[in-house]
């Protein structure tokens, strides 16, 4: 998968006649430490029992104390609109995304709750992002003037001048470049943050339209406020002419954050949560080693669209993540870099609280930014990183056969699902340097190698198992590797001969450790 190519990724704007973002304009990330609350799920607004709003403002208290900084909040304008499929078995209507009026008088419940809830939100906190919906809208069902036909306001009426992909047909499909939208959704967004408390938003379906029109639209609602798009589209959706249908997944949500200075809901983590194995989740933007890339991602498990919802048909479930990764999944997005987004039913419905409060305290105990430091160690089976905060590292293991710690990692913070979850903390670790390995005079049958092993995690903390594997230089009768460690950290190791079968026996370098800082020396030397 492609992880950092921004030398080709440029290029390729270049060649397709796209403006280059300049990366040292900063992305709307909040203060770059916002644990996130999707603030409902697909069968919110069919709450029989109480009116939505009003189950927020019962609950604000509650969200604050749970860690959460700000929550994403239904659309809040009137959708009067119904659907079921029976052949999926679901139904919609009412959510707010094919809404037809900027009334805010709507099925999660009135304009008087819904501005009681901000208020108790915002006492307890919390800051309040709204979901829009500026692509697409009822057009059977508008009750309000600001759209009218025949003035190019509508893709239909002007298909050419819309900046992206149609919404189904394209027949309620709004015409986003038309200046009209453009200052009629405008001053409803401005209407949201000076009258029902809105520190940021959510856009939905952005791959309908233009991101330069999301970041003029920021740029009128509040320059430093919070923001994040939904672009839901693999590169095999993008025409064949596109540099993007040949590209990765985090190439072209970079590239969309780049161009509206918002940030992006990861969905290079999400396709490889969905496809791959739990190591390679290390392939999300998240993940990314450069820190302009993390700090873009808002990382999720799951959410109204892609997964089960409580209440009526159990919601969309588009593309719902297995029950068996979900703890270990919202274990990896709060304890990396990012902005972590938990889904309401996880919280609320489903007996997984206990476990995410603990990690969202774990988190800011922890100091982990949006654009942290990550390591990984990918020797050890599963998922093992480590990601520095401003006040501690944390090392995290999912699904992996690291038992045996280095003597510095004395403070266990979260054992959780039997082992498969484990998390501790430490003082917060020094940026790597890179540090050559050498063995001399190592002897070796056919099938066995030679490894260095020592106290740190990056060599197997002593573990034959997880050591690292050295090149044999034959001219020089020696074994060498280069490795990057922690700085300024006391290394003791070993060189070490074993084959690949873990029953055969280890033959360990005779004599004293070696012992280095690391930072200090850029080479270390063992012998047999």
């Amino acid at each position: 998968m492609k992880k950092t190519s921004v030398l080709s990724l440029l290029i390729g704007l270049t060649l397709n006649g796209v403006a280059i973002a300049d990366e040292t304009v900063p992305v709307r990330n909040g203060t770059g430490e916002e644990i996130l609350l999707q603030g409902f799920h697909w069968n919110s607004s069919r709450d029989a029992a109480e009116k939505w709003y009003s189950v927020l403002t019962h609950t604000a208290g509650q969200i604050g104390r749970d860690g959460f900084t700000a929550i994403w909040m239904p659309p809040p304008w009137q959708d009067r609109s119904s659907w079921v499929d029976s052949r999926k078995g679901t139904s919609g209507g009412g959510e707010g995304y094919f809404w037809g009026s900027f009334d805010k008088n709507s099925d999660y419940g009135t304009d008087k709750q819904l501005q009681q809830a901000a208020g108790a939100l915002k006492g307890a906190g919390v800051k309040i992002v709204y979901d829009v919906v500026p692509n697409h809208m009822n057009d059977s069902n508008v009750v309000e003037s600001q759209f009218p036909r025949g003035r190019k306001e509508w893709r239909h009426d002007c298909a050419e001048c819309d900046e992206g992909d149609a919404f189904m047909d394209g027949a309620a499909d709004l015409n986003t470049h038309n200046p009209q939208v453009f200052e009629t959704f405008k001053k409803e967004f401005i209407n949201l943050r000076d009258q029902y408390g809105a520190t940021g938003l959510r856009f939905d379906f952005v791959r309908g339209y233009a991101p330069e029109t999301v970041d003029r639209w920021m740029q009128a609602f509040g320059d430093q406020q919070f923001c994040v798009g939904e672009l839901w589209k693999g590169p095999r959706e993008y025409p064949d002419n596109d540099w993007r249908s040949k590209a990765g997944w985090q190439d072209a949500l970079k590239d969309w954050s780049d161009r509206s200075r918002c940030t992006v809901f990861d969905f290079a983590l999400k396709e490889r949560m969905q496809n791959g194995s739990i190591a390679e989740w290390r392939h999300g933007l998240n993940g990314n080693p450069n820190p302009a890339w993390r700090k873009i991602a808002v990382t999720f498990v799951d959410n109204h669209d892609t997964g089960s919802s409580p209440g009526l048909y159990r919601g969309q479930r588009h593309w719902p993540l297995a029950e068996a990764l979900r703890n270990q999944a919202y274990a990896y997005i709060l304890g990396t870099p990012g902005t972590p987004a938990i889904y309401w039913p996880d919280m609320y419905d489903w007996q997984r609280g206990d476990l995410i409060r603990q990690l969202i305290a774990i988190r800011k105990e922890a100091g982990i930014k949006a654009d942290s430091p990550i390591r990984f160690q990918p020797q050890y089976s599963g998922l093992v990183a480590t990601t520095t905060g401003t006040r501690k590292s944390l090392v995290i293991a999912l699904d992996s056969d690291l038992t045996k710690l280095p003597q510095r990692l004395t403070q266990q913070a979260l054992t959780w699902d039997g082992g498969k979850i484990r998390i501790w903390t430490t003082a917060p670790e020094q940026p790597p340097v890179s540090v050559r390995f050498t063995c001399d005079y190592a002897s070796t049958y056919p099938g066995q190698n030679v490894y260095a092993a020592g106290s740190s995690l990056e060599l197997g903390a002593w573990d034959p198992g997880h050591a690292i594997a050295l090149t044999r230089n034959s001219q020089e009768n020696r074994w060498i590797g280069a490795i990057d460690l922690p700085a300024n950290q006391g290394i003791e190791w070993k060189c070490i001969v074993r084959s690949n079968e873990p029953s055969d026996p280890v033959r360990w370098q005779p004599g004293p450790n070696v012992s280095f800082i690391s930072g200090a020396v850029s080479e270390t030397r063992g012998t047999f």
